[in-house]
């Protein structure tokens, strides 16, 4: 009796571990609140949009796509979805997590009011290991260091809003035009 004991605790503790580990968003939001600067925005936001993973891949024409959480004042009040879909020079595919930080409450009316979309010109800060971020007309820059949890990053908010990516894998060359289109569904109450 007694291994049989042993073996359900054992596996109720390794089933329990796995659904801690399974939080997607919690992992994503610690990874920004580690890397650089972004942590002091989880400090002054509004609310901000998380996306764990977004897959994005292209040959001349690209898309990625992604699911999110937005959080007001750090409560989850509903969920996103992200679209972007590119065309110009463009060849591989990448994975990312990314977030949307909102400045205040108009920004963050803005994204939840339903169809939210950056412009073309629109980009993010890059957080990669070992390898410089990129700067956009979005007006913020980023540089990295040796791994995802201690990266650094510079930057403010541009029209409300300010972004990062954490890039998790793949490779993509891109030169393209693109703007990220974003749904919002309000979560109901509990």
């Amino acid at each position: 009796m007694k291994p049989v004991l042993t073996f359900m605790a054992g596996t109720i503790l390794l089933l329990s571990g796995t659904t801690v580990m399974a939080d997607e968003y919690g992992d994503a939001i610690g990874l920004f609140r580690h890397a650089g600067e972004s942590a002091s925005f989880f400090e002054h936001c509004y609310g901000y949009a998380v996306f764990p993973s977004i897959g994005k891949g292209g040959l001349i024409v690209g898309a990625a796509h992604g699911k999110g959480h937005v959080y007001e004042h750090g409560k989850y009040i509903g969920d996103t979805s992200m679209t972007q879909l590119s065309v110009g020079f463009e060849a591989g595919g990448q994975a990312y997590s990314q977030i949307i930080f909102f400045e205040d409450q108009q920004s963050f009316e803005d994204f939840t009011a339903g169809d939210f979309e950056f412009g073309a010109d629109a980009s993010a800060v890059a957080i990669t290991a070992a390898a410089a971020g990129t700067a956009s007309t979005a007006g913020v820059e980023a540089e990295a260091s040796g791994g995802m949890q201690d990266a650094t990053t510079a930057g403010g908010y541009v029209k409300g809003l300010a972004t990062f990516k954490i890039i998790k894998g793949g490779a993509m060359a891109e030169a393209s035009v693109a703007g990220e289109k974003f749904s919002f569904r309000r979560r109901a109450q509990e």
